[in-house]
């Protein structure tokens, strides 16, 4: 067996098909050449802390003698912790072309096969390789595949991502002289990863990649809005409030599915209603044409969502409404989106309890207006659920069980943990977290059924306007509760079907949109 294992790979060696048996430890890395098209600090927008944070890595790279002369010793390796899609590795590539180095780049994943001894084979063909072409920047994504803790998995502490680990741990402690090799490297889950990695001397600087901000979002946007011809009335402030906790690749896909949007229309210009159904898109997914509703399932979606909405425009600590719709997207029915004013990075207790009551606002309102319930409401007591347990055992905001964290936050044994309970604490206190969670969201639940008993008019109102119309907007929301009558803006179709047709530019909503789930 053994024997015909190699003739089949010296024949596919023959046909240039892998190098024969010994390409088996050749590292895959990507040499990415310093005097092709390179990729620099210009393409890339919104993040410019950890910009400045790398600026020092340029600057060794650029002129390493001006720091070798004040023995100063340039950290080994950088930790880019950040979210996905929040540009970690452009932002690597864009040091290496700011610095006008080779680029070495491979995922974490790469460096393991399923013969024994491969990896760490990789990892010294990595630096051999990286040591001719100093001085150079090598970036190894999503390092957690083969950077975890070692000795907690199944398969016990001999495995060969563990092999692979230590002979990483080997080669970086093998920079001597400052050689110029910059090491890069990006995760999204940093708790996981082996003590031995982080300590000074390896990966000892982390740099916070996060999800930008308004005016972060503003400038990635216009970026991406370069070679996009685009209509008159097309606003960036505007597009960049309504994407409040958009990733980078959140706000690329918004731009690309506007001009794919606007291409299907036959327009030769993106204009803000292309961006806006864009935006939906992205937060909810795409319109469900073929789901067809009864005229009976149709008035309960639309008092569903109008519970929703009457409590977001009435709770005052609840974001305000941007959107009510009983459009079907996605797996939902219909949706409402929340409008944050600002991009926040707290939450106090009541927001939360209005956010919990908001959640049930769905049901109540089925209940009082059918006297019957129907299982539209699961996702709203899912996540209601789930934040107020979070509320009791992570955030302290429990009035019994005090500012107390409960459970441990570990993976699970295949993320490279230990295969432990994660409970910490006892059954009295299961008991009484179980007890405080149900307090909390009864209290929501009668808070949102005092609320709409009193607003009933109004819920009614909202109600009938959304059968007729399917969507109404913050502003037109605001009328029709005030009992006015709201002509259709011709910008805002009115069913799926006119969605579908070329549509009339006009100013978008100035409200953002929430990127978290909508209320269902």
């Amino acid at each position: 067996m053994i024997i015909g294992l190699f003739v089949m790979m010296s024949r596919r060696s023959q046909m240039g098909g892998g190098g024969g048996p010994m390409a088996f430890g050749k590292s895959k890395a990507k040499l990415h050449d310093a005097s092709k098209p390179k990729v620099t600090f210009a393409d890339v927008a919104g993040e410019e802390e950890p910009k400045e944070e790398l600026q020092e890595v340029i600057e060794f790279l650029k002129h390493p003698q001006k720091f070798q002369a004040l023995h100063a010793k340039i950290p080994r390796g950088l930790l880019l912790v950040g979210p996905p899609g929040c540009g970690k590795t452009l932002l690597a590539k864009a040091v290496a072309g700011e610095a006008g180095v080779p680029f070495f780049s491979l995922s974490g994943s790469e460096f393991v096969e399923v013969f024994v001894g491969v990896g760490a084979s990789r990892v010294r063909d990595l630096f051999e390789q990286a040591k001719k072409n100093a001085p150079c920047l090598v970036f190894i994504d999503e390092i957690d595949a083969v950077g975890r803790h070692r000795g907690a998995g199944l398969g016990g502490g001999n495995d060969e991502r563990e092999q692979t680990l230590n002979q990483l741990l080997v080669a970086m402690d093998g920079f001597e002289g400052n050689i110029g090799i910059i090491v890069i490297a990006a995760t999204n889950r940093p708790d996981i990863l082996d003590p031995a990695l982080l300590r000074p001397g390896r990966f000892d600087r982390r740099i916070i990649v996060d999800n930008p901000d308004s005016k972060g979002r503003k400038a990635i946007l216009e970026v991406h809005l370069r070679e996009i011809p685009l209509a008159a009335d097309v606003n960036v402030d505007t597009l960049a409030k309504q994407t409040p906790g958009f990733s980078g690749a959140d706000l690329a896909a918004v731009v690309n599915e506007g001009a794919l949007l606007a291409a299907r229309r036959d327009k030769d210009r993106v204009s803000m209603v292309d961006f806006d159904e864009a935006v939906e898109r992205v937060i909810a997914g795409p319109l469900r044409r073929s789901r067809a509703l009864s005229q009976k399932e149709r008035e309960m979606v639309a008092y569903h969502e109008a519970g929703h909405a009457i409590l977001r425009k009435l709770l005052p600590k609840a974001d305000p409404p941007h959107k009510v719709t009983i459009v079907s997207r996605g797996m939902a029915l219909g949706y409402v989106m929340g409008a944050p004013p600002e991009d926040r990075y707290t939450r106090t207790r009541s927001e939360l309890l209005a956010e919990v009551a908001v959640g049930m606002g769905g049901r109540v309102a089925e209940d009082l207006i059918f006297g019957e319930i129907t299982t539209g409401a699961s996702n709203d007591f899912e996540q209601a659920t789930n934040m107020v347990r979070r509320m009791v055992t992570n955030f302290g905001m429990s009035d019994k069980l005090g500012p107390v964290t409960l459970g441990r936050q570990g993976g699970p044994v295949f993320l490279g943990r230990d295969m432990i309970d994660s409970r910490n604490y006892s059954e009295e206190i299961a008991y009484q977290i179980d007890q405080e969670v149900r307090r909390i969201i009864d209290e929501c639940y009668q808070t949102a059924r005092q609320t709409i008993e009193a607003n009933r008019d109004k819920l009614q109102r909202i109600a009938k306007a959304l059968i007729e119309r399917e969507t109404l907007y913050a502003e037109e929301l605001d009328d029709v509760m005030a009992g006015k009558v709201v002509a259709l803006e011709p910008a805002r179709p009115a069913s799926v079907e006119a969605a579908a047709e070329p549509i009339a530019e006009a100013s978008s909503p100035s409200t953002p949109v929430s990127p978290a789930p909508p209320s269902a």
